[in-house]
C-alpha cells in the first residue's frame, strides 16, 4: 500500500503545485511597477487574478497599491517585491473596497494599510460576503483568505511617503468611495476602477454613472503621463477614458430609453452591443449585470407617484 500513499502525496503536491501566482512585475516608469492582471472573469483557472496591482519603489521603502484577491496572492505579491528590491514595503494603500482589490491584505498586516474612511466601512460591511462569494468562484486559491480592515483612514490631497510626493484623490463612481493615486515624480496615475481598459465595466456598487463620469473629467484633467487602469492594459494616451465615456453614455441611455419604453429587464439584457465595443472583453456577461443592478433605478425615476 506504500505506493498508494506516494500517489496520494504526488497528487496533492502536483495540485498544488498549479495553485501558483506567477506574477511578474514589469517596470512602467522609473521606480513604478506593475503586475498586469487578467481581463477575463474570476475564474479558478486565473485565481482572481483580474487586477493591476502597482509599487513604487520610493528610496526608503515601497509603496504598494492594492493587495490582490487572496491571501495567497498577497504573500506572491511580496516575493515579486522582493525579487525587485530588498527594500521594505513601508504602506499599502488600497483604491477601492471590492475583492479582487483588498482580500490579499493578510500578506501585508505588519505594514500600514491605508483606504478612505469610507472604503473601510464598505469593507467591514460587506468584506464577508465578498470573501464568500470569491472562495465559491475561484476555491482553494482563496484557502486561509479573511477580511483584514485597514489600519489606516487617509483622505484627499497631498502624501509624501518616503520623500515621494503622491496626490490622492477621494472619487466616487465606481463604488462610492474610490481613491486615485497620481505618482507626481513619474505622471503614472493609478486610476482603480473608475477606469477600466479593454475590459467592461463593473457596477454592482455606483451610485450613478453621471457622478462616474465627472470622476473622468477630474482625472483626465490631472498633469498624468500614463494611466493604470484597475483592469486592462496601460496607456499613454487618453483612449481608455474616450472609451470608458462612451461605454457609460451608450449604457445611460440604454437604461433611459428602455424605462421611458417602459421595456422589460430582458429585452435590455438582449439589447444588441455597438460595433465599437466588440474589442471589449466580457461586455455581453457585465451588460447583463449592468442591468440588474441599475435598471430599477431608472425605472423608478420614470414612475410617477399617485400618492401626491
Amino acid at each position: 500500500m506504500r505506493w498508494m500513499g506516494l500517489l496520494l502525496l504526488c497528487l496533492c503536491a502536483g495540485a498544488n503545485a498549479e495553485l501558483q501566482y506567477q506574477l511578474q512585475p514589469r517596470q512602467i516608469a522609473p521606480d513604478v511597477w506593475l503586475v498586469e492582471g487578467s481581463t477575463d472573469n474570476f475564474s479558478q483557472d486565473n485565481g482572481g487574478a483580474i487586477v493591476n496591482v502597482g509599487f513604487i519603489v520610493t528610496g526608503q521603502g515601497v509603496v504598494v497599491i492594492d493587495s490582490g484577491p487572496s491571501k495567497h496572492y498577497g504573500e506572491a505579491l511580496r516575493q515579486a517585491i522582493g525579487r525587485v528590491t530588498p527594500q521594505p514595503i513601508v504602506k499599502v494603500l488600497l483604491t477601492h473596497h471590492h475583492p479582487d482589490h483588498v482580500l490579499g491584505n493578510q500578506a501585508f498586516s505588519d505594514v500600514p494599510i491605508a483606504a478612505l474612511k469610507s472604503t473601510t466601512e464598505l469593507l467591514a460591511e460587506q468584506g464577508d460576503g465578498m470573501a464568500e462569494n470569491m472562495y465559491r468562484l475561484v476555491g482553494d486559491w482563496m484557502r486561509g483568505t479573511e477580511v483584514l480592515l485597514p489600519t489606516e483612514a487617509i483622505q484627499a490631497g497631498e502624501l509624501s511617503i518616503a520623500g515621494r510626493p503622491l496626490q490622492l484623490l477621494a472619487l466616487r463612481g465606481h463604488t462610492g468611495a474610490d481613491l486615485a493615486i497620481l505618482d507626481k515624480t513619474s505622471g503614472v496615475l493609478f486610476a482603480g476602477d473608475i477606469l477600466f481598459y479593454q475590459r467592461a465595466l463593473t457596477t454592482p456598487n455606483t451610485p450613478g454613472l453621471d457622478i462616474w463620469l465627472a470622476d473622468l473629467d477630474q482625472l483626465q484633467s490631472l498633469p498624468w503621463q500614463q494611466l493604470v487602469p484597475g483592469h486592462g492594459p496601460v496607456a499613454k494616451d487618453a483612449k481608455p477614458f474616450a472609451q470608458m465615456r462612451d461605454y457609460l453614455s451608450w449604457l445611460d441611455q440604454l437604461l433611459l430609453n428602455g424605462a421611458e419604453q417602459g421595456a422589460e429587464m430582458n429585452e435590455l439584457i438582449r439589447a444588441p452591443i455597438p460595433e465599437r465595443f466588440a474589442a471589449i472583453n466580457l461586455t455581453r456577461y457585465e451588460l447583463i449585470r449592468s442591468v440588474s443592478h441599475l435598471y430599477p433605478r431608472y425605472e423608478a425615476a420614470r414612475l410617477e407617484r399617485v400618492d401626491q
